[in-house]
């Protein structure tokens, strides 16, 4: 599989590339290439959060732990006084940080369920809602930015499918076929839960901003 630096250059360069050329075709803003660039490369880390020992599951789970301990603050600001208010966001950022992340880590397996198309969609679309009901951004907007860390994250799989081919023996590794897959079946009760969270988000998901023609 390729390493994390590997991980960061490939989706960097190719959400650089797409964000460029989206922008010359007029369909984003050039102020904007920054911003997608991130996601797609924040999309290209996603994949290994399932790797007890990997940094972007740490850094996931601490950025997500000091984000709920802000809103904490900001939620409960007018209720408490201020040095029981940083006690609550304090513990709160230490549960997130610590026991979930070991739960998180026990519940899951490295190129488990996680790494397939299935996950890809749903962060893709768990982004569209954050954008969207969260930060009020515009229905293109969101679908962008999900489609960004959807795209980030598909390389990601593509690239480690790639290592798992020996070019110089022309033959297959033991891991191919475990990094791109459409979901897991080993895993299927996760999957099954993937499926179905990804269902609910698409449904309370905004409209979808491009004229696209379902198959009856």
């Amino acid at each position: 599989m390729a390493n994390f630096n590997t991980h960061i250059f490939v989706a960097a360069t190719a959400s650089g590339i797409a964000a460029v050329t989206l922008s010359n075709k007029n369909l984003i803003q050039l102020l904007d290439i920054p911003w997608f660039v991130f996601l797609g490369t924040a999309g290209g880390l996603l994949p290994d959060i399932d790797s007890d020992s990997s940094r972007p599951l740490k850094l996931l789970f601490t950025s997500l732990a000091t984000l709920i301990a802000v809103l904490t603050i900001l939620t409960f600001k007018d209720q408490y006084i201020l040095q029981h208010l940083f006690i609550i966001a304090g513990s709160t950022f230490f549960v997130i940080r610590y026991p979930i992340l070991a739960i998180f880590k026990h519940l899951t397996v490295h190129r488990g369920a996680i790494h397939s198309l299935l996950c890809a969609a749903l962060f893709g679309l768990l982004t569209v809602c954050i954008s969207h009901y969260l930060f009020h951004n515009s229905d293109y907007f969101s679908w962008m930015s999900g489609a960004f860390i959807s795209f980030g994250f598909i390389i990601h799989l593509l690239l480690d499918e790639l290592y798992s081919v020996d070019l110089s023996n022309v033959q297959l590794k033991r891991s191919f076929g475990t990094a791109l897959k459409i979901f897991s079946i080993r895993y299927f009760g996760v999957s099954l839960l993937m499926f179905i969270l990804s269902a609910a988000l698409f449904v309370y998901s905004p409209p979808l901003p491009f004229n696209v023609h379902w198959p009856l």
